[in-house]
Order: structure tokens, then C-alpha cells, then sequence
């Protein structure tokens, strides 16, 4: 049986983010939006919902004290940009607390806790739109959550602090993210992790030899040497 969720934010963004990581989890699916509290008081009239993922600061109520106003609340994760709420969660008994931008590695390890808080297993994530070309991703560049499409990253490489996520017309963004968050993300579609600094996507591999993959634009990576076997085993079929 699927976990309902009901998503209440006032940014746009931050709904599409949290509705691109629950696209790739088989036991959720949304049953609504909305972007204050009292269209969300109107929206638990209409539907059965097992999880709420509550912004706090909106307009005309924040999220905690939509929460206490709510006589049977269902579980709660609450996805903020403030940190300054965390003890107010605590004592609402929120599941999990988490600070945007929200990772896919983040948003999976709350959905385990709410999961082993009610009892259930929790499934992989699916290979959902694995060959879609309209997938896509939110990743945070500069003070935005930028929309990428899937099919037009090409490879990721980890630099300091950030990544750079190179396109298909050779051209990077710069995202505030760690290459493993980003090969949690990028799992469920064709991307490959071949070294401790890379990410490649494997549709646009056009060759290999035992110390690199080639990928079009005559880009060569290199292949680390504990991620080799895997490597081989993932290109060679």
C-alpha cells in the first residue's frame, strides 16, 4: 500500500524538488499540492493523507502552528530553509527535519525513518523514467534550484565543495552538492560512478579501454581502480 502525501509549500521549486524525489520512490505518490496552511486544511477535508511535507515559513500561517492547530495530524517532514525550528519539530514529534535544498540521498534516508516509524519496509528506489527524455532534476546553482534535464548531463566531476555538472553542449553548472549526493540522485537513470571524482552517463559512452571511458566530444575519464570491476562489468554488459 502507498504512503499518501500531502506537499505544502509556497515555492514552486521546492515542490517540484520534492515531487521529483517521490517520483523515484514506488511506496509514495502525492495526492495534493498547495502553498498555504488553509488550502492544506482543505485539501485533509478532501483526502486521506499519511504524510505531510510542511514548509514553516509561509504566508498566513507557518507550518508549526498549522501543526498545532490539527487534532489528528498525520506523520510530518518538515523541509525548510531555516534551521532555527528544529527543537519546535522535535516536540510536534516530527519524523525528520530537513534543511532545502533537500538531496535525494537526504529525502530517502527521512522516507527510511518514516517508514521504520510505521512499521513498513521501505523499497528501492525505482528506475521510473530511466529512458524518459523529459526526466529531470532540481540542482541548486548559485541562490536557485535550476531544472536540468536528465538526458543533456553528460558527466559529473567533484571539485571542492561542489560539483561540476558538464552538459551536452560542453558547457558546466557549478552545484552546491557532494558528487555522492549527486550519485544518489542520478542512480536510478543511466549514471555511473567510474572514480572517486566522476560520474559518467552511460548512454553517452563510445568507447573504453582498462584506464578510461570515452564519451562523446572525444572526452576521456578516467576509471578509478576500485571502481574497475564494476565499471567493466556495467559497460561490457
Amino acid at each position: 500500500m502507498k504512503l499518501r502525501c500531502l506537499l505544502i509549500d509556497d515555492e514552486a521549486p521546492a515542490l517540484k524538488v520534492l515531487e521529483s524525489h517521490i517520483a523515484h520512490i514506488s511506496s509514495l505518490e502525492i495526492v495534493g499540492q498547495c502553498s498555504n496552511a488553509i488550502e492544506a486544511v482543505e485539501l485533509l477535508h478532501q483526502h486521506t493523507v499519511d504524510v505531510l511535507f510542511l514548509d514553516i515559513k509561509m504566508p498566513k500561517m507557518i507550518g508549526t502552528q498549522f501543526l498545532r492547530n490539527l487534532s489528528h495530524p498525520p506523520s510530518v517532514i518538515f523541509v525548510t530553509a531555516f534551521r532555527d525550528y528544529a527543537v519546535d519539530a522535535y516536540e510536534l514529534d516530527a519524523v525528520d527535519y530537513l534543511v532545502k535544498p533537500v538531496s535525494f540521498e537526504r529525502f530517502f534516508k527521512a522516507i527510511s525513518r518514516l517508514q521504520k516509524t510505521l512499521g513498513a519496509d521501505l523499497p528501492a528506489p525505482e528506475n521510473k523514467g530511466e529512458h524518459k527524455q523529459d526526466a529531470f532534476v532540481y540542482l541548486k546553482v548559485g541562490s536557485n534550484m535550476q531544472k536540468v534535464f536528465v538526458h543533456n548531463i553528460m558527466y559529473i566531476e567533484s571539485w571542492k565543495d561542489y560539483v561540476k555538472v558538464f552538459l551536452a553542449d560542453q558547457k558546466y553548472l557549478l552545484v552546491k552538492q557532494t558528487i555522492s549526493a549527486m550519485e544518489n540522485l542520478l542512480s536510478v537513470y543511466q549514471f555511473l560512478r567510474v572514480h572517486r571524482s566522476f560520474i559518467i552517463s552511460l548512454r553517452n559512452v563510445s568507447g573504453y579501454n582498462n584506464n578510461a571511458v570515452q564519451l562523446l566530444h572525444k572526452k576521456e575519464i578516467p576509471i578509478g581502480r576500485l571502481y574497475k570491476q564494476v565499471v567493466m562489468e556495467r559497460i561490457s554488459g
